[in-house]
Order: C-alpha cells, then sequence, then structure tokens
C-alpha cells in the first residue's frame, strides 16, 4: 500500500469513506479512518498496519484488544488506542447477532429469567448479577444459601467475582421462601454495607430486588437504598 502522501486526495480512508461507503474500505483503511493520523516517521498506514496485525492476533487466539496492548505499538498513544478498542465494542453491542447478544438489564422485570428459579427455593438464596458498561449481564451467581429466613453475606465473597469480571456495575437478587417479598430491616442494612464498599471499588450498585411467590420488590424503586 502507498504511503498516505502519496495517495490520490479521494483515495485517503476517511475521504474514500465518505465517498464509497465503509464496505469499501480494507481493514487497514477502516483501522487508518479511525485513528486519523501517524506520528513523526510513521505515517498512518505504517500505524494501522501494525494494528491490523495485532487485530488478527487477538481474532486468533481469542483474547480481547485492549488499550495495554494497542499502547505497546509504535505510534499508538493512549488516544488512538481508546479510539480502536472504543469502536470494536461499540460494533459487539450493536452489530453482534441477536442470538449472541448478552441479556440487557433495563429494570427488574428483566430479570425474571433468574429470579423464576429461586421462588420455589425453601433457603434463601443471595445471587450477584454483574453487568458491563453497557447494562448487559456478564454472569449471574449465587453467592450464599442461608438458613429458612437469613443468608448472612459479605462483601469479600460478593465483589471478588465482580473484580474478576470487571463489572461495571452489580445487582443483588434474594428470595424469601416465606412468600412475603416485603425487604426486611437486614436486607436494607446489608444493601447499604454492599453499596459502601462497591463506591470504594469503583463497582456501582444498581438495585437489590426481593423475589418471592408473592411479588418482587426492589429496594431502589422503594427509595431504600
Amino acid at each position: 500500500m502507498k504511503g498516505i502522501k502519496e495517495t490520490w486526495e479521494k483515495d485517503k480512508p476517511r475521504e474514500k469513506l465518505a465517498r464509497m461507503g465503509a464496505e469499501m474500505l480494507s481493514d487497514r483503511e477502516l483501522i487508518a479512518a479511525i485513528i486519523g493520523k501517524g506520528v513523526p516517521g510513521r505515517d498512518v498506514f505504517a500505524v494501522s498496519k501494525d494494528i491490523e496485525e495485532m487485530i488478527t492476533e487477538s481474532d486468533n487466539n481469542g483474547n480481547s484488544l485492549t488499550c495495554k496492548g494497542l499502547t505497546s505499538l509504535h505510534g499508538v498513544g493512549t488516544t488512538k488506542a481508546c479510539q480502536i478498542v472504543a469502536a470494536f465494542e461499540l460494533a459487539r453491542r450493536h452489530i453482534t447477532p441477536a442470538e449472541e447478544k448478552r441479556l440487557k438489564i433495563t429494570c427488574p422485570g428483566d430479570l425474571m429469567p433468574v429470579a423464576t428459579p429461586l421462588l420455589n427455593k425453601k433457603q434463601e438464596y443471595f445471587v450477584c448479577i454483574t453487568l458491563n458498561g453497557a447494562g448487559e449481564m456478564i454472569k449471574n451467581r449465587v453467592i450464599t444459601v442461608g438458613l429458612l429466613n437469613h443468608s448472612p453475606v459479605h462483601p469479600r465473597e460478593v465483589y471478588a467475582d465482580a473484580i474478576t469480571d470487571r463489572a461495571a456495575s452489580v445487582i443483588f437478587l434474594h428470595n424469601h421462601p416465606s412468600g412475603n417479598p416485603e425487604p426486611s430491616p437486614q436486607d436494607v442494612d446489608i444493601t447499604k454495607q454492599l453499596i459502601k464498599a462497591g463506591d470504594i471499588l469503583g463497582i456501582k450498585v444498581l438495585d437489590h430486588i426481593v423475589v418471592a411467590k408473592r411479588g418482587n420488590v426492589s429496594l431502589r424503586e422503594r427509595g431504600l437504598i
């Protein structure tokens, strides 16, 4: 590929994209259109070639593309790395086939696939649901299984996997075997403790939902947290 200076003006990545559409650009040209320019001694196509090779390597070994990895390339600073990673994440969120998309949580009702199996449990199950920055569920995990009316939880157990997931936020879910969904004072106190711990870790607690046979209660909607 010719250098950017030898490329006809209308065939430069951004101009070509505007004129012919993104589908007409090669991977390297698309990368060049995103990062915009190179650095002294390395034009945008030279830098794009290295990024393209790293993307291919990431695809082949199943690893995610990271800002840290991209900034190891000569000519790729934090700004360029963030532009590439952001573009990939945006594409994943909106172009991934529907059947492969993660469950997006926008309201308590979206959690019913996770909550329904808890309704017939005879003990309290405390579940932590981790979410990414798009509000999509990463995983849901049972943290503790308690006695008939008590399920003690500790921030250490709650947040250990959330940190591993690189979760942006979490939602807590637990059942009341009694059938009464009203949150107890202990439920509220535990939630407030977990919110404080989450604030320290940079993980936001979006809600704590109590599920039972006679209904469900969101502590956030009740104004209890």
